[in-house]
């Protein structure tokens, strides 16, 4: 831990000639810190917080609707798995090369975050082709009737963030690569990290109310 050490202040000095007051000397702390050390990672818990209580409530408009008619879906066979599933699988993959970039941030590995951080790029860009295709096989529009509209919203809310999180990655590699570069830029990445983790946790569970849901 770094050493906070006293020392005088001359323009303390007061009119009674009494002796300099003293001051904690903060020169030498870092400017950031990384877990909850950080204003970033408090805004970051707080934003999944957030979030994850509009996931719960659009959820439970599912189930809401699907107890108010006796077939579900409405006019519609159920998604086809194959994109969905797909789909869930680079996710969790994706979970190996995002610990990777942020086990480097918290090392302050500038060339190592970056890499990784390319590789999470890739993996998110390659989810966001096959979710075109999941929507396709979704089966029904999402104008059609309830169960449309709640299924499209849920997999659009996802993937909103899933959108919000590529943008961010591609921010912070190019700063990474190009700069302008600051020791905080490395706090950015393992909190990027942690949101990916939300990412892909939240979408079990919609996974499983979109695909296996109306199978069961």
């Amino acid at each position: 831990m770094t050493e906070l050490r006293k020392v005088p202040v001359e323009a303390a000095v007061r009119e009674d000639g009494a002796a300099p007051a003293l001051m904690l000397d903060v020169r030498h702390l870092p400017s950031f810190g990384f877990g909850h050390r950080s204003l970033m990672w408090w805004g970051t818990m707080c934003l999944m917080l957030i979030e994850g209580t509009v996931f719960a409530i659009a959820a439970m408009m599912y189930f809401y609707l699907r107890s108010l008619t006796a077939r579900w879906p409405l006019n519609a066979a159920p998604p086809e798995l194959l994109w969905g599933t797909a789909n869930t699988v680079i996710l969790l993959v994706s979970m190996w090369p995002n610990q990777l970039a942020k086990q480097a941030a918290d090392r302050q590995q500038r060339a190592r975050a970056r890499l990784w951080l390319i590789v999470c790029l890739l993996f998110a860009v390659v989810f966001l082709v096959l979710r075109g295709f999941e929507f396709a096989a979704l089966n029904v529009s999402w104008y059609t009737n309830a169960y449309g509209s709640v299924v499209w919203l849920l997999l659009g809310l996802h993937t909103t963030h899933l959108i919000t999180d590529a943008i961010d990655t591609a921010v912070l590699g190019v700063l990474l690569f190009t700069g302008p570069f600051e020791g905080k830029r490395f706090v950015d990445v393992s909190e990027n990290a942690l949101y990916w983790y939300f990412v892909v946790l939240s979408w079990l569970p919609i996974y499983a109310v979109i695909y296996l849901a109306p199978r069961l």
